[in-house]
């Protein structure tokens, strides 16, 4: 199991640029299971998620031609129908939480699926009634196979998927892009209502747009979509990765550094700057880029009516629960209180008695909710030995890591390499002190 070990106190300086969207990359690349033709995508964070989807594809026939560093060609023109079928391919999809969005591909293009109960963060119950209910919705059916502990989706014999109207019932960013990649292949027009709206769901109907799909509705939570009858080939470049982008002003405000950070696509970063701005970060928009200047002191805002400000996560337009770890962690060193509310996962909370270990002074509620006291930085975070139970917990303990007394260890950090590249070698180029240990 590799290891970080973090001297803290370190302050950063210069420029850092996000990587591409984890979560845009993952739909993307099961997308081009839709077609036989070549799709060619640009940066592609190659991260152990996403490397590890590239490599189910390749499992399962496809053709994975890497250009260099994040541009990558598919070609899904010789899939075998055979192993897609297979015990071996479906234990494979449930050790890996984005298998779940070639279900949607495979069930349209092959009219079968194997949908595995999937893996990934341990941050509670997740869901997948969503995705099989939409599924149903467009004519498929469903048997729960307790030898391969996967629900089975067929498309009948002598039947197709057939567009329809359907309220989810929840605003899964995932259902949504499984249902979306199904109907593109459905007959008919197929309308969501409740859809998930992410930058990253439009970006996906971006993609089937340019292979031939007719979608309306693109930034709302209404899609109507009209199924085509054979996909084309495409070309699609991934935005930034908007989690990095947060996780980044999160290391400079925490450290009390000044660094820029380029090319963030600040058009679709939603509320995350005005967020992190209630928590006293003073932060910048050059062009596409945020220059967070050295700050010393952050005042944490209180409500209009004097109250304790409430931060919590929502659907989007609504704040990203992936980031709700990150400003907890700052928020220990503002001035001020602050409630952070996660609504939407029940055990992402618990990373918090890690940094009350570290001098931290939060009261954990509930599953939910934690009240963090800001310091004021008058009582520096102390080191502590860590382990990271999920992506976002880790890079939060990693940043209260780099602004501790003295030198923490962060154990199982293969979490966080699944959803940071190479974050040691980048944060090291700003100034950080910080060693990877296999």
């Amino acid at each position: 199991m590799s290891t970080f070990i973090i001297e803290g106190g370190h302050r950063l300086s210069g420029t850092i640029e996000p990587q591409g969207a984890k979560n845009e990359a993952l739909q993307i690349i099961a997308a081009t299971l839709l077609t036989s033709e070549p799709v060619h995508i640009t940066n592609i964070p190659e991260i152990l998620d996403v490397k590890n989807l590239i490599a189910l594809l390749e499992g399962m026939g496809v053709k994975v031609t890497r250009h260099s560093k994040g541009d990558y060609t598919f070609q899904a023109d010789d899939v075998n129908t055979d192993y897609i079928k297979s015990k071996t391919f479906v234990d494979k999809c449930a050790s890996l939480r984005g298998s779940v969005l070639i279900a949607g591909p495979l069930l349209a293009r092959f009219r079968t699926a194997f949908f595995a109960k999937p893996g990934g963060d341990k941050i509670g119950r997740r869901k997948v009634d969503t995705h099989i209910i939409g599924f149903e919705n467009l004519g498929a059916t469903f048997t729960y196979e307790r030898d391969m502990k996967a629900y089975h989706l067929v498309v009948p014999e002598g039947t197709t998927l057939k567009g329809c109207y359907m309220l989810l019932d929840e605003a899964s960013v995932t259902g949504t892009a499984n249902i979306v990649m199904a109907a593109s292949l459905a007959e008919g027009t197929t309308t969501i209502y409740n859809a998930a709206c992410e930058p990253y769901i439009q970006q996906l109907c971006k993609l089937l747009m340019a292979m031939g799909v007719t979608i309306e509705g693109l930034g709302s939570n209404l899609l109507r979509i009209h199924g085509a009858e054979k996909l084309g080939g495409a070309t699609h470049r991934i935005l930034p990765d908007m989690i990095e982008v947060g996780s980044f002003i999160g290391m400079a405000a925490l450290n009390r550094s000044s660094i820029t950070i380029k090319n963030v696509s600040y058009d679709n970063l939603g509320i995350i700057p005005d967020s992190f701005k209630r928590l006293g970060i003073k932060l910048e928009r050059r062009g596409d880029d945020i220059y967070l200047p050295e700050q010393d002191k952050f005042i944490i805002e209180t409500a209009l009516d004097g109250s304790i400000l409430n931060i919590a996560d929502a659907p989007w337009p609504g704040l990203t629960p992936d980031l709700l770890s990150v400003m907890l962690v700052v928020a220990t060193q503002c001035q001020g209180s602050v409630l952070i509310h996660q609504k939407m996962f029940e055990s992402r909370l618990f990373f918090v008695d890690r940094l009350i270990d570290m001098g931290a002074q939060i009261m954990l509620c509930d599953p939910h909710r934690a009240v963090v006291i800001g310091l004021d930085n008058r009582l520096p975070l102390r080191a502590n030995k860590m382990l990271s139970p999920d992506i976002r917990a880790g890079i939060a303990m990693l940043i209260a890591a780099m602004s501790a007394t003295g030198v923490s260890e962060i154990g199982n950090i293969n979490q966080i390499d699944r959803g940071y590249e190479n974050i040691d070698i980048r944060l090291r180029a700003l100034g950080a002190h910080i060693e990877r240990r296999d």
